[in-house]
């Protein structure tokens, strides 16, 4: 049995731990989003901390480690900002889709590096990573996402607020995969989109889900 002093000397070193990972991490975040993901390497995350490559082991083995640990940290970051916009919005299943698709706009604004590496992590999932892994994280998140929100449209079709030909899972599958694609595009290419099309990337934004959602109200 531990001893009180013992818990009290370990909790300055719990600390300690878990500001040293998180110096880690935010190095590494920095560097990934100037430098792209697959630029970085290790030896690259070790200057920009400045600490020694001994003790940065101690924390992540691998380049890949890292990644996943900010996949994690950013999931949760953004399933607790759609948890509140949906739980903030009082009244039909089309109000509480709106707040959740306008909390993504939301987060293309204010937290758009968080935005772009999820981009970054895509690319990269697609050729490196097995989805199983990338599911497993998600459902630990985020248990039961798929089935809450299909029973959103399901809500939606009972309450009127949605058209009655819509058929949940298909219709939720659809809007995630067009919306999250969109946010990422544009959070990713930025000023270049802006450029070619002369127009704001947040107005873009704002517009796509403008018009996902005249698809889906009822008429």
């Amino acid at each position: 049995m531990l001893s009180k002093t013992s818990n009290v000397s370990s909790a300055p070193y719990r600390v300690h731990r878990e500001r040293q990972r998180r110096r880690i991490m935010t190095a590494a975040q920095k560097l990934f989003d100037v430098d792209g993901i697959d630029r970085v390497t290790m030896a690259n995350i070790i200057s920009a901390t400045g600490i020694r490559a001994s003790t940065l082991y101690e924390y992540f083995s691998s380049k890949d480690e890292i990644v996943w640990a900010l996949v994690e940290e950013l999931m949760v970051q953004s399933s607790a900002s759609i948890r509140t916009s949906i739980d903030d919005a009082t009244g039909s299943a089309l109000v509480k889709i709106t707040a959740l698709l306008q909390a993504l706009g939301d987060e293309l604004v204010q937290h758009s590096a968080r935005v772009r590496f999820m981009a970054q992590f895509d690319a990269r999932y697609a050729f490196d990573w097995s989805v199983e892994r990338l599911v497993a994280l998600e459902e630990q998140i985020f248990p039961g996402r798929f089935e809450e929100l299909s029973a959103l449209i399901r809500d939606g079709i009972a309450d009127g607020s949605l058209r009655s030909d819509l058929d949940p899972e298909l219709t939720l599958h659809a809007i995630v995969n067009a919306v999250i694609g969109a946010q990422r595009r544009l959070a990713s290419l930025g000023s270049r989109v802006e450029k070619e099309y002369g127009q704001p990337i947040e107005l873009l934004f704002r517009e796509t889900v403008r018009i996902l959602l005249l698809g889906l109200r009822a008429t």
